[in-house]
């Protein structure tokens, strides 16, 4: 369920808004959607796994909060990252 260095440094180069980038938000938001949408297929295959759909649900909180901030912040980067992902909000 941990993402590979190549899937990670793919994103990472996608999403970076700066040459040593790798913390901003929207590299953050993208890398926890890929993590969101691994546990959701490890979950589709194992329904009783709560342990990881607890770690779930606190992924997508703490993707709700960067997004907040991001919106908060500069609301174009927001909705640029958003179109982006295909996030619905």
């Amino acid at each position: 369920m941990s993402q590979s260095p190549e899937v990670r440094s793919a994103i990472i180069t996608e999403y970076k808004t700066g040459e040593n980038d790798t913390g901003s938000p929207e590299v953050q938001v993208a890398l926890i959607s890929e993590r969101i949408n691994s546990l959701t297929e490890h979950l589709k295959i194992h329904a009783k796994d709560f342990h990881s759909r607890r770690g779930l649900l606190m992924l997508v909180g703490r993707r709700r909060r960067l997004l907040d901030y991001l919106k908060k912040k500069n609301a174009t980067r927001y909705q640029t990252l958003i179109g982006k992902l295909g996030l619905r909000r």
